[in-house]
């Protein structure tokens, strides 16, 4: 949320904003998803996620980072607070909603991690932008943060398999279970890769000519 354009009076109007450009987001991913399904009779997207943090996950973040815990801290520090999960089929799909994301005029990208590319140590495997997304309301508009995570159904499965184990063990995950999933995560990998690599087969089997060629 850009502060400088608008002020947030109290806990119910920040979370109204948040809430507001998430859906926002999400009516945008919708947009583009039955757009790719008309234009090019696929979906890249096979389904959305998104969520709110929660109260105490700000406040505790903020703590961590060594921040009072204060709307206007709240606003300018936690990047997250509004997030959509994007889960794909292909990491060309990633890439193709990544880019149709980024170039609409009216969203502001302000940082972007490519985790496919550049895995964490941990072996976690992810797209993520931090866009400003208009919320436009009765008087104003107020760009507001929101975090898309965009990745494939494997790397979803990992995320949400590793965030349980990490809660079980409350962020100290013994070495060996660490070693597990960092060797999944490279399956995975290898999985996605064979995966693209089975799908362009299809499509070049199934493209116009193909059949004449093959005779």
């Amino acid at each position: 949320m850009d502060t400088n354009n608008a002020s947030v009076d109290s806990w119910e109007e920040v979370i109204l904003i948040y809430s507001s450009a998430m859906k926002e987001m999400v009516t945008r991913l919708e947009i583009l998803s039955n757009e790719f399904q008309h234009t090019h009779s696929y979906n890249p997207i096979e389904h959305l996620k998104s969520r709110l943090k929660t109260p105490e996950s700000i406040v505790k973040k903020l703590r961590r980072h060594g921040y009072e815990s204060s709307i206007e801290n709240m606003v300018t520090y936690v990047k997250d607070i509004a997030g959509v999960r994007v889960i794909c089929s292909f990491t060309s799909d990633v890439y193709k909603i990544a880019e149709a994301i980024t170039a609409q005029s009216d969203i502001e990208i302000l940082s972007v991690k490519d985790y496919i590319k550049n895995p964490k140590p941990s072996g976690y495997q992810s797209y993520h932008i931090i866009a400003l997304v208009p919320v436009y309301l009765s008087d104003q508009k107020i760009d507001t943060k929101v975090e898309i995570q965009i990745r494939t159904i494997a790397m979803d499965f990992w995320a949400s398999l590793e965030h349980k184990i990490n809660y079980k063990f409350d962020g100290n995950v013994p070495e060996e279970i660490r070693n597990q999933l960092v060797d999944c995560a490279g399956r995975i990998r290898d999985l996605d890769d064979r995966m693209l690599s089975l799908n362009e087969e299809v499509q070049k089997a199934n493209a116009p000519g193909a059949e004449t060629k093959q005779q």
